[in-house]
């Protein structure tokens, strides 16, 4: 039996429905430009703007994915490590490559990056619906194990990406169409693909319903675990592409890549909308906090009312502060 009841949380009615809930992302996005220039005119200049969408692009994807893991009513801490693990795999497999194939390697790494993310989503997801292990302690522990593996193939150093490949693969961070950085360009396609999925899919309905209720769902004869295992291969794949992304910015991997990443992604996922206990997902919205946060973040520098070194205890305030309200908005 594979039908979806009526009284599932994305309804017909609810997509073209437009809450303070919907709203709040964009009119806290509105209210930090107007504050921004207040503080500082030059923030709202092109060159700042544009720069502070681009470094929210690698978040904004990420968050994309979690987006998923958490409507359906699980949860990721692995997603900074994780990303480590595979852009150390990806750069090691384009140098591989890069003295037989030359510029071919970076096609062929981005798909052993699309591959290894796959590979790793499918282990958390797996762990946590086949295992019966608690998301938090599954992801924790699958967090110190990617960023264990990204030490130990680095030696605790670095891994540079090939000289020779620098110069192909730099337009991937730093190029534009239209005069549109190709990051946000990426983050934006993401954020469509996944919004389809989530409202206009079958899957997407059914995500909502595992986080909504689990017992519900399986009783409806949706596989609450083919469900979840495929939110986490979403967020597994979300976490590659952020990576291919983001190798050109840096040109190397190291063991402190993607640090604290986790909090964002979390955090901008809450800020969006989307419920952490589950059953409800807003792509968008959380696309709207990935770029809050990173505005936060340049309004930090740009000004001297709070330390940038405070930019982490900002973050934990905002989710810890969302999530009060969302308790106390549940509770009237």
């Amino acid at each position: 039996m594979s039908a979806i009841p009526h009284t599932l949380p994305i309804s017909r009615e609810r997509e073209f429905a437009i809450s303070w809930t919907d709203a709040g992302p964009f009119l806290a996005l509105a209210a930090l430009l107007v504050i921004g220039y207040l503080i500082n005119p030059d923030f709202l200049s092109a060159t700042n703007l544009g720069n502070v969408v681009a470094r929210s692009a690698f978040i904004a994807i990420i968050a994309v994915g979690a987006t998923f893991v958490i409507s359906s009513g699980g949860l990721d801490l692995s997603v900074g490590s994780m990303a480590a693990f595979i852009t150390g795999v990806m750069i090691m497999c384009m140098n591989g490559l890069a003295s037989s194939y030359g510029g071919w390697a970076i096609p062929a790494g981005m798909a052993v990056a699309l591959l290894v993310g796959l590979v790793c989503g499918l282990v958390n997801g797996l762990i946590v619906t086949v295992g019966k292990i608690e998301a938090f302690i599954a992801t924790l522990g699958t967090m110190g194990i990617f960023r264990a593996l990204i030490t130990y193939l680095s030696d605790g150093g670095t891994i540079p990406i090939d000289r020779s490949l620098r110069d192909i693969y730099r337009p991937v961070y730093f190029g534009t169409v239209a005069g549109v950085p190709i990051p946000i360009l990426v983050a934006l396609a993401v954020a469509a693909v996944g919004a389809f999925i989530l409202y206009k899919t079958k899957y997407g309905r059914r995500c909502a319903a595992v986080g909504a209720n689990e017992e519900v769902a399986r009783y409806s004869g949706i596989s609450v675990i083919k469900t979840r295992a495929i939110a986490y291969m979403i967020q597994g794949a979300c976490v590659a592409v952020a990576a291919m992304c983001y190798v050109p910015r840096l040109g190397a991997a190291t063991p402190t890549t993607g640090l604290l990443w986790e909090l964002q992604v979390i955090t901008a996922v809450v800020i969006g909308g989307t419920v952490l206990r589950g059953g409800t997902g807003r792509i968008w919205g959380t696309l709207a906090g990935a770029v809050v946060l990173e505005l936060i973040a340049n309004l930090m520098v740009l000004s001297d009312l709070v330390s940038e070194y405070l930019v982490g205890a900002v973050q934990g305030a905002i989710i810890i502060i969302a999530m009060l309200i969302q308790r106390f908005s549940k509770s009237k």
